[in-house]
């Protein structure tokens, strides 16, 4: 294993030179321009990879020992030099991220100003993704597989994309040629994203309504005026406290609820998606009642993250 950082260099280059090499066949094939070409292969260079176009998106994840700040920055500053050159991304184009364990709604808060965006092209769409100013870029490409299923199954369907983010999901949908694809979530940023990526891609109107409302709250009002969907997705944040919820949502604690009152939502016929990457979640079915239940994790886990376990991913019937 390598120790020194000289070899860490070396072992770093040739995994992200074979694994590009790979991955970038495969990507043409399937016109994507995103994806993963390393992922804490080395368990000493605890890093992430990801190919956007001519960018490089890195994340180094926290270590389980202490490191001094300056020598983790001079390390960084070194691993990102090795992907510059190997993946042949300018340096200036090469984004780098430090993660922590995450407390709260880390993730989604704004670590820069700086602002750099690109719209990039997946399965013949267009989302835009910030490569600066969070941890994540706006477009979580472990799922891109799942966004495939959604667009097969919305033919003249009704949609509901719970928890929407930048509405990549409703994208798909729209794309896929859903009679009406409603998305919502919490963050005024990130709907005004959804919209942005909606729109890149020819989709506005009445038939796509972006809606700031808690998602609980929405499933209940919604049963009780009598409101069906004939697709749902539900692809809910591990943990959130948004001062616009009443208390906090826990993934552990609260999905069964969430996936009930989504199955209540659904039309005769309809279809729930429900996926999680909390890594400890446990999905019970025997919860469950009168619901087909078919784990679709392995089938909607892309080739560049093959190695890993990036979600679950469930497709729910009532039977």
């Amino acid at each position: 294993m390598p120790d020194s950082p000289d070899r860490q260099e070396e072992y770093l280059g040739n995994r992200l030179k074979k694994r590009d090499r790979h991955l970038r066949k495969w990507a043409r094939r399937e016109s994507v321009e995103c994806y993963r070409v390393y992922d804490r292969d080395i368990p000493e260079i605890p890093l992430s990879v990801d190919r956007y176009g001519e960018y490089a998106h890195v994340s180094l994840y926290e270590r389980p020992y202490e490191k001094p700040e300056e020598e983790e920055r001079a390390w960084l500053d070194r691993m990102c030099s090795v992907i510059s050159r190997t993946l042949e991304v300018p340096a200036e184009n090469v984004f780098r991220k430090i993660r922590k364990r995450q407390r709260g709604n880390g993730q989604y808060e704004r670590i820069s100003d700086e602002g750099r965006q690109a719209i990039l092209r997946e399965g013949g769409l267009s989302f835009l993704v910030n490569l600066s100013d969070y941890l994540d870029t706006g477009l979580f490409l472990d799922h891109r597989i799942t966004r495939a299923l959604v667009r097969d199954e919305a033919r003249g369907r009704r949609v509901l994309n719970l928890f929407c983010y930048t509405g990549s999901f409703s994208v798909y949908a729209a794309a896929g040629g859903a009679e009406s694809v409603e998305s919502l979530d919490l963050s005024k940023t990130y709907l005004a994203w959804a919209e942005r990526n909606l729109e890149l891609n020819g989709f506005r109107g009445r038939s796509f309504p972006l809606l700031r409302e808690d998602a609980l709250e929405f499933l209940a009002s919604s049963l009780k005026a009598g409101r069906r969907w004939d697709l749902v997705v539900l692809d809910p944040p591990t943990f959130s406290n948004s001062k616009r919820m009443r208390g906090s949502l826990d993934i552990g604690r609260d999905w069964i609820d969430l996936v009930r009152r989504c199955l209540d939502v659904l039309s005769t016929g309809g279809i729930l998606y429900f996926s999680t990457n909390a890594r400890s979640f446990r999905f019970d079915e025997t919860r469950l009642t009168g619901v087909s239940v078919r784990d679709l994790t392995k089938a909607t886990t892309p080739p560049d993250f093959e190695d890993s376990r990036p979600h679950r991913c469930w497709r729910l019937e009532p039977a």
